[in-house]
């Protein structure tokens, strides 16, 4: 996909070393310590489990908690009952395709088990392509090819870790989001427009994308906006917004129209296995056999804001309880970090917010030799995004999932991140300046990956990069250590 150059090379090689190393060590903590009993989603197995599935639950089983049980679950049935359709189907047919290039093996192992390698090898590539994506379009937007690179290594160490190994969307949707933004910034709105629309059909908050095709288009709308030309260019510019809301939102409207046809028109509903009709009636899953859902009577019929309301509670300041007041502390890190990246960018660029990215240089030099770095004007449109998504997972959503929501999103977390590195370690600039083959300073170590480095000179770190690096570090480990073994985490 890139031209593999030295950084991008460590980049890759960091990120398939996190990768395995986060295989093994969920293996190893579903291995030793025992499974919490919590209240999820937990199908029966319909197929028989032979000795090598039982093998393949045990190295991988981990991966399969939580939601990603719905996924796999979809994966294997079908969206058969109401709340499987807040899972989006971009994933699940991805782990299918996966298993197809699994045939050889379908003698040795039931279907959950293929779909179980097929997550581990299947994330373990996206999360690992979507750090070079990170990495390219850092070069692109920042004009630092320090901050792209070490954004791009933190992203190898994201806290959403887990969510980017196991059963869940996230790292598809971070690969085809950042490959989006990458071939925007190149100009190539129509290949953007497709990475975007499959991205949308991934995960929900795709849709918020829009708003950067909307944000392109209006910029170059401005750019060149003529007195002669100007009514042609407007309706230009509409025809050119619609076809992006179009695009992007096409895939969310099939598939609330599938759950529809399913639900409210006669005639349509799966067969289900009485094992899992079984199941139904014991915890009250609705199917599509059973009456018609109230949402099939709405004017505008989405399965999707039904489920999210009524399965979720989720809703404005719903999640605004006395007893929610850990999840809100477990997502305060990732809240803090995005609300300092976003004063940090407007104190420094006020005009530039009061004029939504649109003001025009009357110096032309700064419009070919942008800023480098964080504080570019090119971030402004990925500020916008990362504090838009800040402000509605606050306020509407289940608030410890922000950290996965932004992680998986937003390039800001990682640039930011970088830029503070950068900014007060003054450490990483001595680690920089000394050759592989040259003498370190005294008792200090220097590996060839910069922030490996500042992790084995800890102590004599900056406070700035003893709190980013050890926040990282530790959801990286603790998300596995208690999402592996079916405990509450982001």
């Amino acid at each position: 996909m890139w031209p593999l150059d030295p950084s991008r090379k460590e980049v890759l090689g960091f990120a398939v070393s996190c990768r395995v190393l986060t295989l093994v060590l969920q293996a190893l903590f579903n291995a030793i310590i025992p499974d919490h009993r919590a209240e999820a989603f937990s199908p029966p197995r319909l197929a028989p489990s032979g000795s090598v599935d039982q093998l393949v639950e045990g190295l991988l089983g981990g991966l399969s908690h939580w939601d990603a049980e719905h996924f796999l679950f979809v994966a294997e049935h079908g969206y058969l009952y109401e709340h499987n359709f807040a899972f989006f189907p971009g994933f699940p047919l991805v782990l299918l395709v996966g298993t197809e290039l699994m045939r050889p093996l379908w003698g040795l192992l039931n279907l959950r088990s293929c779909l179980l390698i097929s997550v581990a090898l299947l994330n373990s590539l996206f999360s690992a392509l979507a750090a070079l994506a990170l990495h390219d379009l850092g070069c692109l937007v920042l004009h630092c090819p320090r901050q792209a690179f070490y954004g791009a290594l933190l992203f190898c160490l994201s806290p959403a870790n887990v969510f980017l190994t196991a059963g869940y969307s996230e790292a598809l949707f971070a690969l085809l989001t950042f490959s989006a933004m990458g071939q925007l910034e190149r100009g190539q709105s129509w290949t953007s427009g497709l990475f975007f629309a499959l991205a949308t059909g991934v995960r929900s908050n795709g849709l918020v994308n829009i708003g950067f095709l909307v944000h392109s288009q209006c910029q170059d709308f401005f750019s060149s906006l003529m007195v002669q030309n100007a009514l042609r260019q407007l309706l230009k510019l509409m025809g050119s917004v619609f076809l992006s809301v179009f695009t992007l939102g096409l895939p969310f409207a099939l598939f609330q129209y599938y759950a529809y046809t399913q639900f409210c028109l006669p005639g349509s509903a799966h067969r289900i296995p009485q094992p899992l009709l079984q199941l139904a009636i014991d915890q009250g899953y609705r199917t599509a056999e059973g009456n018609k859902p109230p949402w099939c009577s709405w004017e505008l019929p989405l399965i999707y804001s039904y489920i999210q309301d009524v399965y979720w509670n989720v809703g404005f300041l719903r999640y605004y309880e006395l007893k929610q007041v850990p999840n809100f502390l477990l997502a305060s890190p990732m809240a803090v970090l995005v609300a300092w990246a976003t004063w940090t960018y407007v104190t420094t660029h006020p005009w530039l917010f009061l004029t939504l990215g649109m003001q025009r240089s009357k110096n032309k030099k700064t419009l070919e030799k942008p800023e480098p770095g964080f504080l570019s004007p090119r971030v402004f449109v990925y500020l916008v995004h990362a504090a838009a998504l800040l402000l509605f997972g606050s306020l509407c959503m289940h608030v410890q999932v922000l950290t996965r929501f932004l992680c998986s999103s937003s390039p800001v977390v990682y640039w930011f991140s970088a830029h503070l590195l950068l900014d007060q370690e003054p450490l990483l600039r001595s680690l920089e300046t000394v050759p592989p083959a040259g003498d370190p300073p005294p008792g200090q170590k220097v590996p060839r990956n910069s922030i490996m480095g500042l992790l084995y000179n800890w102590k004599t770190c900056s406070l700035v990069t003893r709190c980013i690096l050890g926040y990282f570090v530790t959801y990286w480990l603790l998300g596995l250590l208690l999402h592996c073994n079916w405990l509450p985490w982001t």
